[in-house]
């Protein structure tokens, strides 16, 4: 199979495990990268040795390039992405696919006009800890799902991140910021959501940086920082989400578990690719560990590009879909509007569920 190319916008911090991983994975080839501060660009390509390092409008220019990865900030996601549409590429976004949903919906409008893929992180359900639970789901071992629970407990970013006021500003919060990983789960597990609600409070209306460099500096905080959304699938299955920088004691509560009718399946950190994987069926006195059954269990970030490269080629529906990051997006503000409106939202967007990957793939390949 031809070695599809790609090129990288955005150098920043994030970009080190993509050019990593992306020059490592069998169908891809990273051909060039860019950034506004083209030195910066230079210096990634140098150390990642990748052949070009170019302005924005070069790598767009470029014909060999077929899918741009848009690592930029957030704010600038659909720009980026609009303008690769506009050149011909296929594109593969960090999250959130954009910050509002008219945005992401334009992005996936033009995708379709333009006959181009658009895929959107997070990836990590590909990775063997969520692949392996789903596997446990699909195979019957707890039956019938019937209902789950997520939970992102977190002291906040003031105490650890050198530049922590975005997570506070509007676009920022605990839902935007983690969610994507527990909601992307949770869909793979479950499959599409049917409508959300939800509740929300700024527990604090000011923060107090204690990390460097901006240690003593005071933040407004302008967005919810603990919200609870109920979660109604279009299976039948319900669930419950918190995410929260308000949990300043810690939590013993688990990341996701999922609950059927012959037993629970203990789900992974959703923001990692590993286990462990646990289950306890009906009637067992103990929890058990199962053994990971798929692959790509370190970081694996570009999982969802090569995934993507694979559909090009072969025409079969990729898995880190826009689709798939336009619902979770449509349900992050449907649980905020919900919290302001008191009432339910209905889901206006659908999603297939993502298939699951096969077993035994060999290293560095998503299909056989």
């Amino acid at each position: 199979m031809e070695k599809v190319k790609v090129g990288i916008i955005g150098c920043g911090k994030i970009s080190g495990i993509y050019m990593q991983n992306c020059q490592s994975y069998d169908l891809l080839e990273v051909k060039a990268c860019a950034d506004l501060d083209l030195e910066r660009a230079r210096a990634k390509a140098e150390e990642y040795q990748i052949p070009v390092a170019c302005t924005v409008e070069q790598l767009l220019q470029d014909p060999e390039i077929e899918i741009v990865i848009n690592l930029t900030v957030p704010q600038a996601h659909a720009g980026v992405c609009l303008a690769a549409l506009d050149a011909g590429k296929h594109v593969y976004v960090e999250k959130p696919l954009a910050v509002t949903v008219e945005d992401a919906r334009q992005i996936l409008d033009k995708a379709k006009e333009s006959n181009r893929l658009v895929g959107c992180a997070p990836d990590t359900f590909l990775g063997g800890g969520i692949q392996t639970s789903r596997k446990l789901i699909d195979d019957g071992w707890i039956g019938r799902p019937l209902a789950a629970s997520a939970f992102m407990m977190s002291g906040g970013h003031e105490s650890w991140h050198p530049d922590p006021e975005f997570y506070y500003l509007k676009g920022g919060g605990p839902m935007y910021d983690m969610g994507p990983y527990y909601l992307t789960a949770l869909i793979h597990l479950l499959g599409p959501i049917r409508r959300v609600t939800g509740s929300a409070q700024i527990s604090f209306a000011e923060r107090r940086i204690t990390s460097r460099p901006k240690s003593g500096q005071i933040i407004q905080v302008e967005v919810p920082t603990h919200v609870t959304g109920i979660l109604d699938f279009a299976s039948g299955a319900a669930a419950t989400m918190i995410t929260s920088f308000d949990i300043l004691g810690g939590s013993a509560l688990p990341n996701i578990e999922i609950y059927g009718s012959e037993g629970t399946i203990s789900v992974p950190n959703p923001n990692t690719y590993d286990g462990p994987v646990q289950i306890r069926r009906r009637g067992a006195k103990e929890w058990s560990e199962v053994p990971l059954t798929h692959g790509y269990t370190s970081n694996s970030r570009g999982l969802g590009v090569l995934d993507m490269a694979y559909a090009i080629r072969s025409g079969r529906a990729h898995r880190a879909s826009g689709e798939l990051a336009y619902h979770v997006l449509e349900a992050m503000h449907g649980i905020h509007e919900a919290a302001r409106e008191g009432k339910h939202y209905a889901m206006k967007s659908r999603c297939d569920q993502p298939a699951p990957l096969p077993l035994g793939l060999p290293e560095n390949m998503l299909d056989r």
